[in-house]
């Protein structure tokens, strides 16, 4: 055993717990049983079978209110694997359910049998027809698709709110739309062709023109039972009539019906019926999707209503002036919008009764524009707007980050209430549509609704639509709660069917919510033909059983999941997993989600169970470790939760007391650290990698592989000994070189200046010449001793060097230029809650500016570019997004090469200081997308502004990254 091996024990939860009623048993502590695991392992070999209990908690939850632990996960790589998992179910008698995103608000992604990973090794988009449509694989998510349409002028008509984390996949199965798709730009009808595997093992590619006659030989009794169900509804002339009117106002509740009317033959009506049909007919392999037009014109405008009933009466007039959204934002939705951040602080002074319309026209040109623009002041100009607090305009703008920050408030709906919810509390998510002309009584039936069951909901929507989304939050623990729950679902769901014809699911699909009023809404004929057509396509029952179709009139009710508090930083979280595409090791081991639900599965179990023990022992290494600590989770999460915050935490709390003093030990004697490391990093070069892998290795296994780093052969030989000499007299600012790059020279075989030189000459080019402190040595950002958890050396470094800037920069007087990223971040703010309140006082007097800031906003405009390299690819890193100063490295980067790319697969390298060198394998996970896009081509310079991210992007690409202010001092050198 390693001789620092930290122990599980310490991160078991201490505080005194009921066992919840939803808790996983300990029956389950052992994971898959027997011969599952076994058969399937054969089957598709153990890298794609998941099975210990740790495994099947990460998948049990999802972003909707409901919880069921699968007996078994797989992750299949392609059609084989797929057709090979549905004959096992075939044959075993056994059900499963497909999963991408889990952003699925209703359960239809979860499973109680085998429940089978699609987003893994299931993304990619083809471009075809310059744009014009687009094939897509199902785990890609409609932000990474429309980013690669973005260079076409086209983007998906499906847009929902989730789409930073929501895949094709879901998209398509559930027919889910957002903000502007309506019932014209959704899936059913952009969708141009789909592939996909039937429950039989059957694959069906829809563009085929032989595919009528393919199927027709594979699957003789399916067409014939297809065809059956087409005539019998065309001859009920009254059904047919009631299924076209159904789908007038958006409606996903139930089996697209009227796929039997719009399609001719067999393949015809199965592409429509599998579009919305929730992975009850078959896994969906591709979409060929017809795309819009990118239209970049836009205007919008933030408008305040007296109350609900007054901003819904205004949305017909919009939709005659032409807008492509109108969301609506009841007061409750307003007010905890403010814990998003750029909202404005005093909405949360909004009176309660107050709603707001976020209006918006896009036009191609100008002219259309200003058109747009003159119908909606005639509009506004009827309206009787309040100015119920100071930052409220009431006008529109043309301004991208104010239309940016109306639609992150408006796209946060879910997780800002959600978040701001009583703890302990499970969240459930409504989504109904009646006609646009009636928004205005559905608002006020449903306020009264609310009230009558002692429920303050919050309502946002999609208001052109007539779609309104509200939220309950109930202790699904209590079986009180419980029952009032139930009896607002059976009020509201007869309420919108009979009051108003409406939809009970106008875009989150059926799932195991409505599944039970599902003949409410279409009554018994149309129902029992829904439960037919699934007979036809899977006889056997063997695909997602009672997600659509149930006929327990408590199914609603059956799986509802408790939210057991967890720490204070991570109990808001509502499982939503918006989190999820930015985590760097969501594909190597957890993401920020998983390691929420795996702590709550914790918090549910009675103290010392066998679930928890096994928690514990995996968690360490699978949470813990190998979070990369970069934050990006809190920059995707609405509400701004830092699960790698949690994560440090965690990892101080796993050190011991030596641990500790050593790590601070370290840290007040960092000089001769420094030195040391840079003698150590010369010494390899002489040494070899082969002898130097091994040593590392022996010691990593002799103390302990979170502590011990690996040598890797990308690591750069050695910084010059002395940094550039410079001047204080006349100097504009402060240069405080990184110790990474005072430790690490530049990459293998560069020939030119290091950094600090380029940085030295650059500035003194452009006429602002930086002075560099003679005792920078042995000072640091903190971020070695932050990243791990080690607050006792944090506390050192981080008030050392804030005093040290202090005094370098005449308390303020001169701007703090940082040559790292990360050490901006880590100076700039990292450092602040270990400071005294002495230095807090004096950080506050710092000016503390990126060195890539530095370079575009204060250096770019007095100098001149002499020479331009042909092509850059660019990795900005972790940091710059947390800073802000990503548009910084693209306005240098393109001042010296002709062509600048930025990878649409761009994301944290998951190298984070070390950490790369701690869990070699967590940066090779981050990086595998990226890195395959960067060498799909050659570009003449790789870019970054992070000496350690370069080093990691080297390592993943196999090309050597350099400092694009290194690429800037040779385009301008005379």
């Amino acid at each position: 055993m390693p001789l620092l091996e930290p122990k599980p024990e310490v991160l078991r939860p201490g505080a005194a717990r009921t066992p919840s009623p939803d808790r996983v048993p300990d029956a389950r502590a052992t994971g898959t049983p027997e011969p599952l695991r076994g058969e399937l392992t054969a089957l598709l070999g153990p890298k794609k079978v998941l099975w210990t209990v740790s495994d099947l908690v990460k998948y049990a939850s999802d972003a909707s209110p409901y919880r069921f632990v699968p007996q078994v996960v797989v992750v299949p790589e392609d059609i084989d694997d797929i057709s090979a998992i549905l004959s096992y179910a075939h044959g075993k008698g056994r059900e499963v359910v497909f999963r991408a995103a889990g952003t699925s608000l209703n359960g239809q992604a979860q499973g109680e049998d085998i429940l089978v990973d699609v987003r893994h090794h299931w993304a990619g988009i083809e471009v075809l027809d310059d744009g014009a449509r687009a094939r897509i694989r199902p785990g890609t998510t409609v932000m990474r698709a429309n980013a690669t349409l973005a260079r076409y002028g086209r983007l998906l008509g499906p847009d929902p709110a989730s789409a930073i984390a929501c895949t094709i996949g879901g998209v398509v199965a559930n027919n889910a739309s957002g903000m502007t798709a309506g019932t014209t730009r959704n899936s059913y009808r952009t969708v141009a062709s789909l592939t996909f595997v039937l429950p039989s093992g059957t694959v069906v590619d829809t563009a085929d023109p032989a595919a009528d006659e393919l199927l027709a030989h594979a699957e003789p009794q399916l067409c014939e039972g297809l065809l059956a169900l087409k005539a019998e509804i065309e001859a009920d002339a009254e059904l047919t009539a009631r299924i076209r009117a159904k789908y007038e106002i958006k409606n996903t509740n139930g089996y697209r019906l009227d796929a039997f009317l719009d399609g001719s033959t067999p393949v015809q009506i199965l592409r429509g019926l599998m579009v919305g049909s929730e992975g009850t007919f078959g896994f969906i392999s591709e979409v060929v999707f017809d795309t819009l037009p990118l239209d970049r014109k836009v205007s919008s405008a933030l408008l305040f209503f007296p109350s609900l009933t007054a901003a819904a009466a205004a949305v017909p007039r919009f939709n005659e002036a032409g807008a492509i959204a109108v969301e609506l934002m009841d007061g409750n939705t307003l007010r905890a919008s403010v814990s998003v951040q750029g909202v404005p602080a005093d909405w949360a002074e909004l009176p309660k009764e107050t709603a707001a319309l976020l209006v918006e026209f896009r036009a191609p040109d100008e002219p259309g524009q200003e058109a747009y623009e003159r119908a909606a002041a005639a509009v506004v100009e009827g309206l009787d707007l309040v100015v119920p607090v100071a930052s409220v305009t009431n006008e529109f703008t043309r301004e991208a980050k104010v239309i940016s920050g109306y639609w992150k408030a408006r796209k946060a709906f879910v997780t800002a209430v959600g978040g701001s919810r009583p703890s302990g509390t499970t969240l459930i998510t409504e989504d109904f549509a009646v006609p646009p002309s009636l928004l205005a009584d559905a608002c006020e039936a449903l306020l009264r609704l609310q009230a009558e069951h002692g429920f303050d909901a919050a309502v946002a929507g999609h208001a052109a639509h007539g779609n309104l989304h509200f939220l309950l939050a109930f202790d699904a623990a209590k079986p009180s709660d419980v029952d009032r729950y139930a009896a607002f679902m059976d009020d509201f769901c007869r309420l919108t069917v009979e009051r108003f014809d409406g939809s009970l699911k106008a875009e989150h699909a059926t799932g195991r919510n409505i599944a039970p009023f599902l003949e409410l809404e279409w009554g018994p004929k149309a129902t029992e033909l829904m439960w037919r057509t699934k007979q036809v396509i899977d006889p056997d029952g063997v695909l997602a059983p009672r997600i659509v179709l149930d006929r327990d009139p408590k199914a609603h009710l059956r799986g509802l999941k408790t939210i057991p508090e967890v720490e204070l930083i991570a109990d808001p979280c509502i499982e939503c997993g918006f989190c999820e595409p930015t985590c760097p090791s969501h594909d190597l081991t957890t993401s920020p989600r998983q390691r929420i639900v795996l702590r709550r599965e914790m918090m549910r179990q009675p103290g010392g169970s066998p679930v928890e023990t096994e928690l514990l022992d995996a968690y360490g290494y699978e949470a813990v470790d190998t979070c990369a600590g970069d934050s990006t989770c809190k920059l995707a999460c609405p509400v701004g939760i830092d699960t790698g915050a949690m994560m440090k935490d965690f990892r101080h709390q796993r050190h011991s007391p030596r641990e500790e003093r050593m790590a601070a030990l370290t840290a007040r004697n960092f000089k001769a650290v420094e030195a040391s490391a840079r003698l150590a990093v010369a010494a390899a070069d002489r040494i070899g990698d082969r002898l130097l892998e091994t040593v590392t290795g022996l010691a990593r296994k002799a103390v302990r592989p979170d502590l011990v780093p690996e040598w890797l052969p990308e690591i750069p030989g050695a910084a010059p000994r002395k940094l550039p000499r410079t001047s204080r007299v006349g100097a504009s600012a402060v240069y405080y070189p990184a110790c990474v790059n005072r430790i690490f020279g530049g990459p293998e075989g560069h020939r030119g200046p290091s950094l600090p030189q380029a940085v030295v000459a650059v500035s003194a080019r452009a006429g602002k010449p930086v002075w560099i402190p003679e005792d920078v040595a042995g000072t640091c950002c903190s971020t070695i001793w932050h990243s791990k958890g080690y607050d006792e050396g944090n506390v050192v470094m981080a008030n050392r060097i804030v005093e040290a800037a202090w005094g370098w920069t005449a308390g303020g007087k001169l701007p703090l230029v940082v040559d790292a990223s990360s050490c901006t971040l880590g100076i700039a703010h990292e450092v602040v809650p270990y400071l005294t309140e002495d230095n807090r006082e004096l950080h506050r007097e710092l000016t503390v500016v990126d060195s890539l800031v530095w370079a575009a906003d204060e250096l770019l405009p007095e100098l001149t570019i002499l020479r331009k390299t042909g092509s850059a690819v660019l990795h900005p890193t972790c940091s710059m997004q947390h800073l802000g100063d990503v548009e910084q490295l693209r306005t240098v980067a393109e001042a010296c090469a002709e062509e600048v790319v930025v990878p649409d697969d761009a994301g944290c390298c998951a190298f984070a200081g070390d950490r790369g060198m701690l869990h070699k394998e967590l940066t090779a996970s981050a990086t595998a997308k990226e890195a395959a896009e960067v060498n799909s081509r050659e570009y003449d310079a790789y870019l970054s502004a992070n000496r350690m991210c370069e080093i990691g992007m080297d390592r993943a690409t196999g090309r050597a990254y350099h400092s694009v202010l290194m690429e800037l001092e040779r385009a301008t050198r005379p």
